[in-house]
């Protein structure tokens, strides 16, 4: 198994080389160890299928313009010759198929532990410092304006204030797992304190 999981990494890095919009490689360590730490609490589960959806959940991103169709190809790609058997393959297309946030407008609920748990490590990268640093590095990606004052947390914008509102301040009460929601807790309570004072400096409070 340790064989397949360097392929899966190798593929990984080669896959995200050269993102700038904060879905790198680093952001995918980030999520894979956190997966493993939250399924630590979570009793039996396919360890297997959750290292390799977390390491493959932004490959070929929808962000990108890719399809269903086409991560599903990439999985079976990568996998193809291994000791991961079909239904393993499956169980990691679904996932990384449906744990995006998507603007919100993502309404499917994972149903199983696997997909739960990848999800949360997924949103937890999107919180604290790292989630406001990985906000801005998007922003700058998307050619967005880092505040736009004309914008309020009941009507947000394109901008990437705006999108504090619009996604990661939703994000705690998504969790799934007693761990990730006590990871998500602190994080949360780190991007509250960052926007007052944003908005302190910038002149404005919430």
């Amino acid at each position: 198994m340790k064989a397949i999981i360097r392929k899966v990494i190798d593929f990984a890095k080669n896959g995200l080389n050269g993102d700038t919009s904060g879905h790198d490689w680093y952001h995918t360590k980030r999520v894979y160890s956190a997966a493993l730490l939250i399924a630590q609490g979570e009793g039996a589960v396919d360890t297997d299928v959750i290292e390799i959806a977390a390491l493959l959940h932004d490959v070929m991103d929808h962000k990108l313009g890719y399809g269903d169709e086409d991560r599903a190809r990439m999985v079976k790609d990568c996998l193809w010759g291994s000791e991961i058997s079909d239904e393993q393959i499956d169980h990691v297309i679904y996932i990384i198929n449906n744990i995006s946030f998507k603007g919100g407008k993502n309404k499917h609920v994972l149903t199983t532990i696997e997909g739960k748990i990848v999800q949360d490590a997924d949103r937890l990268d999107a919180l604290g410092a790292i989630g406001i640093a990985r906000t801005f590095a998007f922003g700058g990606h998307a050619g967005r304006a880092i505040y736009s004052p004309e914008h309020t947390p009941d009507a947000p914008g394109e901008d990437s204030i705006s999108h504090f509102h619009e996604k990661l301040l939703k994000l705690k009460a998504l969790m799934h797992t007693e761990t990730g929601t006590r990871l998500a807790e602190k994080r949360h309570l780190f991007m509250l304190e960052f926007l007052e004072e944003f908005y302190s400096e910038w002149g404005e409070r919430v």
